[in-house]
């Protein structure tokens, strides 16, 4: 082995949308990432990967990467392009952006963003610049977390919720919505702590996960009924006074009312509808009103569908009315992004415009309206919109408008590649360099590039400054360096003197001021107008179709809910690329049986918006009434080249405007050959 070839051992953390925020060795040998594997600078993690991590170098250097730009050549959709230099890119991208600014204005040009998997140099820094100062309409991000960060905020504010390690002290924990098992997994260990203490463990999930499987209490709710089942417990709480209201006198506002909407919502009601045991609702209420501490750990599967906003609050006052809070390991756990004052970030530098506002999951929809002014430029980065956003066929008739100018900013060619006009290809968090927090674990982690970008990638930072550059749209004044935007972004906060002392002039890790370990309503408190926890808040009781708590039944009780939950393989659609299995419906054997299906044969899942040609699963730890299909997958992962998101309409939930990805009504039926 040459010197050149000498392996180093260079140090990272993973930006992906993930809570946990692992810090890594990075493996670098002759310039090319050969494996990563985990480090301890972040205690929660403590040196251990998830292996959608460690495959990361197939993402790099496997045959989807985009190496260079590239120019459509033939039909849109078609997949036809040619190789162009980065100038031809940008000039062609420059030209295009200004004519239809010049002709229709800013508010013609729509980018498209989600950003779960990126740090805040790579997500509203220079492409907020950009967007901004050129007037464009702006997206709203509201594919994940909307209906549930606007019932958190609502009730509470900004708090930071229970650490992961503060699971292990708890003598209740109840997982709701959520599956550590495929993502989060790092809490994992910590609840396993709690219960070899004899602590008690309840999960609310429609599938009988691995940690469902060994719960005390497993409810395993019809998709939708969350908000039902949660009211339920509150009025248990009130009416066999374990309601803890010297608590709520002192803390809360507005108890009154929720206690009264409440009210009829029995145990036994709430089980009829939830399809669920009432002996066992009740098992559930009574073992967290008896323990202390008690912390539940709320996912975002509650929140896909139409009560999703409401389902959230009923979860969240929970520990309110249960007075769960003011010790270590009780409350609990939605993000901890609260923990963080960056002062709003780098965007916060450039004033944000007050034009059109657009939700993402109707993508499709606002680029076939005939609004004044049409959409005549769209700009996709940080998302793949063909393979993740709702109603996946109207997505892709919206991007094949000849009329549409479309440009793709990506890693590698995923679906949404195909509709491209320009092809730009983007480097990975190992290729360049990240500011980026845990949203679970309380870190905040800053960290060089590992190797030099592959191909001719270049980051969110060079491309988006050189189209400030080329627009005329660049002020004296301006940096476009990362290190400089890192430091900007860290000295927008009250804590900027400890923060850049700790991971502006050097890579590194550091914790939030309120420390690692906060404790709610004892070392961090609401941040409310009232500076109370706000039960029944007006904004929501407003936006809320039949007010906060209100609960919209389902329809078409015949059909199958499709539920679409993450795999332990994605992030999101991340990585989906490398994994060669189809895609498969699961389903219980009783409804394969009325359907006259046996497990393994090829079935078309259907309903008015699409079909989904995949493989069958019989599966009894899905409930009866349930079909489970991945999201994640792209169309090479299916027969007929489309996924779950073609079967969810682009309707939104009760808060916030999120998607309903889990209000899916479909049918299965055999595959004809």
């Amino acid at each position: 082995m040459t010197a050149a070839a000498t392996p180093k051992v260079v140090q990272s953390a993973c930006p992906l949308d993930c809570p946990d925020a692992c810090t890594l060795d990075v493996t670098v040998e002759a310039g090319r990432v050969t494996k990563v594997t985990g480090n301890r600078h972040n205690p929660v993690t403590d040196g251990y990967i998830c292996r959608k991590v460690r495959h990361f170098p197939e993402l790099m250097y496997g045959p989807d990467r985009l190496l260079h730009p590239m120019v459509r050549k033939g039909p849109k959709g078609s997949g036809q392009f040619q190789h162009a230099t980065w100038d031809e890119a940008f000039n062609l991208i420059a030209e295009r952006f200004g004519e239809i600014r010049r002709d229709h204005g800013g508010e013609a040009i729509l980018p498209l963003c989600y950003g779960g998997s990126n740090g805040y140099l790579t997500q509203d820094a220079m492409d907020a610049r950009f967007f901004r100062r050129l007037g464009a309409s702006r997206i709203l991000r509201t594919l994940c977390a909307a209906p549930t960060g606007r019932a958190v905020k609502g009730l509470y504010g900004l708090i930071p919720g229970v650490a992961i390690p503060d699971y292990a002290l708890a003598q209740c924990i109840v997982l709701w919505g959520v599956n550590p098992s495929a993502s989060g997994i790092h809490l994992a260990p910590f609840i396993k702590e709690a219960r070899a203490k004899g602590g008690k463990l309840i999960v609310v999930d429609p599938v009988r996960t691995p940690f469902a499987a060994q719960a005390d209490v497993h409810l395993q709710v019809r998709p939708g009924t969350d908000v039902v089942v949660a009211l339920a417990m509150i009025h248990w709480l009130f009416e066999h006074k374990k309601a803890d209201l010297d608590f709520l006198d002192l803390h809360a506002d507005g108890w009154e009312e929720l206690r009264r909407r409440a009210q009829s919502w029995t145990v036994e009601k709430a089980a009829g509808v939830a399809g669920i045991c009432a002996v066992e609702l009740t098992k559930a209420v009574e073992i967290y009103a008896e323990s202390e501490p008690a912390v539940i750990r709320c996912g975002w599967g509650m929140e896909r569908n139409r009560n999703g906003g409401s389902a959230a609050a009923a979860v969240f006052a929970l520990p309110a009315v249960g007075g769960k809070f003011g010790v270590p390991g009780g409350g609990f756990t939605m993000s901890n992004t609260p923990a963080w004052d960056l002062g709003g970030g780098f965007a916060a530098q450039e004033p944000e415009k007050n034009t059109r506002a657009i939700n993402m999951n109707q993508y499709g929809k606002a680029l076939l309206e005939e609004t004044n002014p049409r959409i005549m430029a769209t700009l996709v980065y940080n998302c793949n919109p063909v393979a993740t956003l709702p109603h996946q066929n109207l997505v892709k008739k919206a991007l094949l408008r000849e009329d549409l100018f479309t440009v793709v900013f990506e890693q590698v060619w995923t679906d949404t590649c195909a509709y491209g006009d320009v092809l730009l290809p983007a480097t990975t968090f190992l290729e360049h360099r990240e500011l980026a927090r845990g949203y679970g674990s309380m870190i905040l982690n800053s960290y060089g590039a590992a190797v030099a970008p592959v191909g001719e990638a270049k980051s969110n930072t060079e491309v988006f400054g050189e189209l400030v550059k080329r627009m005329g749209l660049a002020k004296p004044d301006d940096v476009f360096d990362d290190r400089e935007l890192g430091r900007m972004i860290l000295g927008a906060s009250r804590d900027r003197e400890r923060l850049m002392n700790a991971v502006g002039e050097a890579d590194g890790s550091t914790t939030p001021e309120c420390g690692a370990n906060p404790v709610q309503f004892a070392t961090v408190f609401p941040t409310t107008p009232s500076g109370k926890i706000e039960l029944v808040p007006d904004a929501l009781d407003d936006e809320a179709p039949l007010g906060l708590y209100g609960f919209q039944p389902e329809t078409d009780a015949d059909a199958l809910t499709l539920i679409s939950p993450a795999t332990a393989k994605t992030v999101s659609s991340t990585l989906a690329q490398i994994w060669k299995e189809p895609a498969e419906v699961s389903v219980h054997p009783d409804e394969a049986e009325t359907r006259g299906l046996e497990d393994g044969e090829a079935v078309r899942v259907f309903n008015a918006l699409g079909e989904v040609h995949v493989t069958l699963k019989l599966d009894g730890d899905v409930r009866p009434g349930v079909a489970l299909m991945h999201k994640g997958y792209w169309a090479r992962h299916t027969m007929n080249g489309s996924t779950a998101t073609a079967l969810a309409s682009d309707a939104l939930t009760d808060l916030g405007g999120g998607a309903c990805f889990n209000d899916a009504k479909v049918e299965i039926a055999r595959l004809q050959s």
